[in-house]
């Protein structure tokens, strides 16, 4: 066999893992935001922020260009002056919460997305949304980390190879976004 053969083997068993319940959820979730008019904020680093920019991307256009209902969504991860000046003046753990406290409010959706689950800048952010009554939904890999823990919603790709996380968190934003512009869900 060859590596990309067992990575696909692989990777088809960590998609096993993902609890599609968990999915359909975040996707009643989502659709409740767009029709109260609630905002979505949605982040992660590295990798992961550009999952969470790219989900964005899809949610901005392909979920609500030329619709009726349309999503109040922002990826934190794309705003990269805001987060170079925490990082720099304040520190790298408040990238992501010192721009919810500008923004979210009760009832909003904060979705963090990280393989580990451990980083402090995810962990923070979360715990702030928990505290003011955002709907807070976590995708992980690995076991977890602290994020699984707080999230009220965590949708795991029970992975530890960072690759085949992302990738899980990928398919499980298309499979938001499709719900939407496949007209699954009105």
């Amino acid at each position: 066999m060859s590596y990309t053969t067992d990575y696909k083997t692989a990777l088809f068993r960590a998609l096993d893992t993902i609890d599609l319940s968990k999915v359909d959820e975040a996707v009643e979730t989502f659709r409740q935001a767009r029709d109260e008019g609630r905002h979505v904020f949605v982040f992660g680093n590295g990798g992961s922020a550009a999952t969470a920019n790219h989900f964005v991307c899809d949610v901005v256009k392909g979920c609500s260009y030329q619709q009726h209902k349309r999503f109040k969504i922002m990826a934190l991860s794309e705003m990269l002056p805001t987060m170079t000046a925490y990082a720099n003046d304040v520190g790298y753990e408040h990238v992501f919460v010192e721009p919810l406290k500008n923004f979210a409010e009760p009832g909003d959706i904060v979705m963090a997305i990280s393989g580990s689950g451990n980083s402090p800048n995810i962990v923070n952010a979360i715990e702030y949304a928990n505290q003011i009554g955002c709907r807070t939904i976590g995708l992980t890999g690995f076991d977890g980390g602290k994020l699984g823990r707080m999230a009220k919603l965590q949708i795991h790709v029970d992975d530890r190879h960072m690759g085949r996380a992302e990738d899980g968190h990928m398919i499980v934003c298309h499979m938001i976004c499709y719900a939407f512009m496949d007209g699954a869900v009105a």
